[in-house]
């Protein structure tokens, strides 16, 4: 059912696919796909890994599960298809960023081609059903994740944001890694003062730029796809 991402994550990805649990998750998603609707599409589920290499990985933004709603989920955490209008958490992460919602494409796709590890904690979600597959064997596959990055890189920026992505903080080496948290980008915690002013844009970049790392570009592109039509 699954391709290799084709790069430098294939050990990982190969070893986990071996294993007892994830034969187990490979059937219960065959058979899902099979009944319902599921997002992100198959060929998209490890999208995440094919476009940020373990070589190039520099942030990891850590989120729950892909939107249930047709036409959202791109097998990137919190993203969404250009084209397609930001959920209420996504706008909040944009204006956090230095972005206007209405003004940029919404896919966060430019900021993986850059390093930025956009992993949710479960990996699939049927139609309408939040949190479906949370119990198949995903979490098992990104807290390994989260382990094999810990052991084999350094000077990360790691993203948690909310309980659940918090919850990883113990699996991080934290004299290795910078590790920001705050509370999630929902409409809930923001309006609760836990979201915005955590700067946590700014204070990855000024991590990277201290260990010579290039800093991330959290500028999007602008939208293209929805604009009001104009007579000239």
């Amino acid at each position: 059912m699954f391709d290799l991402p084709n790069n430098d994550w294939n050990h990982f990805v190969s070893s986990e696919f071996e294993k007892d649990y994830f034969k187990s998750l490979e059937e219960d998603l065959i058979k899902a796909y099979r009944k319902s609707s599921i997002f992100p599409p198959k060929e998209q589920i490890l999208r995440a890994f094919e476009l940020c290499s373990l070589e190039d990985l520099s942030v990891v933004i850590v989120g729950q599960d892909p939107y249930p709603q047709p036409g959202y989920a791109e097998g990137l955490s919190f993203s969404v298809k250009n084209g397609t209008k930001a959920p209420a958490s996504l706008k909040n992460i944009l204006i956090e960023s230095g972005n206007y919602p209405n003004e940029v494409n919404p896919s966060l796709v430019p900021w993986a081609q850059q390093g930025v590890l956009l992993l949710n904690r479960t990996l699939t979600v049927q139609e309408g059903k939040p949190n479906s597959h949370s119990k198949m064997g995903w979490q098992y596959f990104t807290l390994h994740c989260i382990d094999y990055i810990n052991d084999f890189k350094e000077k990360l920026v790691f993203m948690l944001w909310g309980a659940a992505a918090i919850a990883l903080e113990n699996h991080i080496d934290q004299e290795k890694h910078l590790v920001l948290k705050s509370g999630h980008p929902s409409p809930l915690s923001a309006n609760r003062g836990l979201w915005f002013g955590n700067k946590h844009f700014i204070s990855a970049n000024n991590y990277l730029k201290e260990n010579n790392i290039s800093s991330i570009n959290w500028e999007l592109p602008t939208n293209t796809f929805n604009r009001e039509p104009t007579l000239f």
